[in-house]
């Protein structure tokens, strides 16, 4: 097992590495911008370095500074958090090459699962459902309205590289896809450094449904079941939970294997979350393997009782995993709700600025993973969110209740956040019912 770790992240996934490690009786190095000089969670590793200014591409991004802390305080491995650099296929072979462990894949499965279209035709080699779509990559306007013509309209402008909704774009019309093309590589490109596309068949009305996977260094894959994440805004997720509903048993049964047949055919170890669609009529496809932890990985934390961080480390340091696929138990029903900060009545704008007045709700089954606290400041430069309200009960009536619960005790002053909205959709009688898809936010809140 390893002595020290560096966590290459901020807020949230930071301190939950670290309180993973201190569990674990492993020493930690913490790293931090300008931004983030005095953040409450730091002083909860045991050594911490400024790496740069507030803009992550001069200080979490720099692969160079991120090392230099890890040689510094003496780290043996680094645990990336999701974001930044997690699915950094270069940064894995830096790490490889200082001989620094990086708790992820190796940077050869990283790579070829970080391309989406290279993730795809595995995919496909298989025998994983895929959407039906372009071959390859598209190399020009006629080749793209070629393929669009024969899988049919509306098709899915896709970035290769892509990832978080950045670089996708949806065209009804031929005439439409002309400058959807142009808008999804332009996008791409400034994003990723990257703007390759592909297309596929833009299924409507889907339900986004993954599976969590763990890999060791010695053949073991397993799934821990699934999460539904189909309510989302602007391709973003908003609440996550476990199992999802209106899922046929069988159906979910054969996801979760080809999760892990396509995880063992990419050589890849450590933890994984294959993401699939799933159609009005139950049928799934494969949409792309995510390369780290997930935002939402708590979900699956609450339902299966397995620590996935410390899963992580474990598998990293070369332990086999303790656990057989039928130890895997699924017991009751999470939801996650992001709580941003975000205005939802003004379009999800950002709000940032200092948390005045902070009150946690808590109570049976509930769960707050924050770095956040009264007298934080939110900042203009990262992800907008502030923390994650989990909750798990026995059904799923219950936990939609306790989460309603929470959220109503839920009190934040000096910044707005997606509270308000996030009550509204666990209030509805679609979401209860579980007849909701991607589209539902805009639909139901389009202004």
């Amino acid at each position: 097992m390893f002595k020290r770790i560096l966590v290459a992240n901020r807020g949230e996934i930071a301190l939950r590495v670290i309180r993973a490690c201190r569990e674990l009786g492993i020493e930690t190095v913490a790293i931090y911008s300008e931004a983030d000089r005095g953040a409450a969670y730091l002083s909860l590793a045991d050594e911490a370095y400024c790496v740069g200014p507030p803009r992550a591409a001069e200080s979490y991004l720099k692969i160079d500074r991120v090392i230099s802390a890890a040689e510094i305080g003496n780290a043996q491995a680094i645990h990336p958090g999701y974001g930044f650099l997690a699915e950094n296929a270069h940064f894995a072979d830096v790490c490889r090459s200082c001989k620094i462990e990086f708790i992820g894949p190796t940077p050869e499965a990283m790579a070829l699962v970080g391309d989406k279209n290279a993730a795809r035709s595995l995919a496909k080699q298989i025998g994983v459902p895929t959407v039906p779509g372009s071959d390859g990559l598209v190399e020009d306007k006629d080749q793209a309205l070629e393929i669009s013509r024969a899988i049919g309209f509306p098709v899915l402008i896709k970035a290769s590289a892509g990832g978080g909704g950045r670089g996708m774009r949806v065209a009804l019309t031929e005439k439409a896809l002309e400058s959807a093309l142009d808008q999804a590589q332009a996008e791409a490109g400034a994003a990723f450094g990257n703007a390759d596309i592909y297309l596929e068949k833009y299924v409507e009305h889907p339900r986004h449904v993954e599976v969590q996977v763990i890999a060791d260094t010695h053949g073991n894959v397993v799934h821990l079941w699934e999460r539904d994440c189909t309510m989302q805004r602007r391709h973003q997720k908003l609440i996550e939970e476990s199992p999802a509903p209106n899922l046929d048993d069988s159906v979910r049964a054969t996801m979760c294997e080809a999760a892990v047949r396509l995880v063992k055919a990419a050589d890849y170890t450590n933890a994984a979350t294959v993401e699939f669609i799933v159609d009005r009529q139950g049928h799934f496809y494969f949409i792309e393997l995510n390369a780290r932890i997930q935002v939402e990985h708590p979900v699956t934390e609450l339902v299966t009782g397995i620590d996935l961080i410390k899963a992580q480390i474990r598998v990293a340091s070369g332990e086999p995993l303790p656990f057989k696929q039928e130890d895997v138990r699924h017991q009751g029903a999470s939801i996650e709700c992001r709580i941003n900060a975000e205005d939802p009545a003004k379009n999800f704008q950002p709000s940032p600025g200092t948390i005045t007045k902070m009150i946690i709700p808590g109570g049976f089954g509930v769960r707050f993973d924050s770095h956040a606290h009264a007298g934080y400041t939110v900042s203009p430069h990262y992800d907008s969110m502030i923390g994650k309200l989990l909750v798990h009960q026995p059904t799923r009536e219950e936990a939609i209740a306790c989460a309603l619960r929470a959220l109503r005790e839920f009190h934040v002053e000096g910044i707005k956040t997606t509270v308000p909205r996030l009550i509204e959709i666990l209030s509805h009688s679609a979401f209860a019912e579980g007849r909701v898809d991607t589209t539902f936010i805009e639909r139901n809140w389009a202004s």
